[in-house]
């Protein structure tokens, strides 16, 4: 069996560092995206679908929301859990998500254990 592939949304060089050693440390195969739009574009080019998504909420060039909007447009995506990490932490915005297609929140700062816990869990 292959290892789960996870996209990273992120436009912070080094949370996306953090993330990826985090998560590869746990044997995922983990891609990069700096921004909505490279995110989007890497889930529709990417030979087959990721199995998970991690994206930040406020990025440049297209943020999060949208490009979750985007990706569940997609059939391909339609399932794919979507996690949103970022400091954003009220209600009003976590409904927001939820309604764009996000399948669970995670608040930066976050313990790595934490990260693997909940990506494991949405794909184990």
């Amino acid at each position: 069996m292959s290892a789960p592939k996870i996209l990273i949304v992120e436009d912070s060089a080094m949370v996306r560092i953090t993330v990826k050693r985090t998560l590869s440390a746990v044997d995922f195969a983990v891609e990069e995206a700096k921004d909505g739009a490279e995110g989007l574009a890497k889930a529709q080019g990417a030979p087959e679908p990721f199995d998970l998504i991690l994206t930040d909420l406020n990025m440049p060039n297209m943020d999060g929301l949208t490009m979750v909007q985007r990706i569940r447009e997609l059939p391909a995506y339609a399932e794919t859990p979507i996690v949103m990490l970022t400091t954003e932490s009220g209600e009003e915005k976590k409904a927001v998500g939820h309604q764009a297609g996000i399948s669970a929140w995670l608040v930066k700062p976050f313990e790595p254990d934490a990260l693997v816990e909940m990506v494991g869990g949405m794909l184990f």
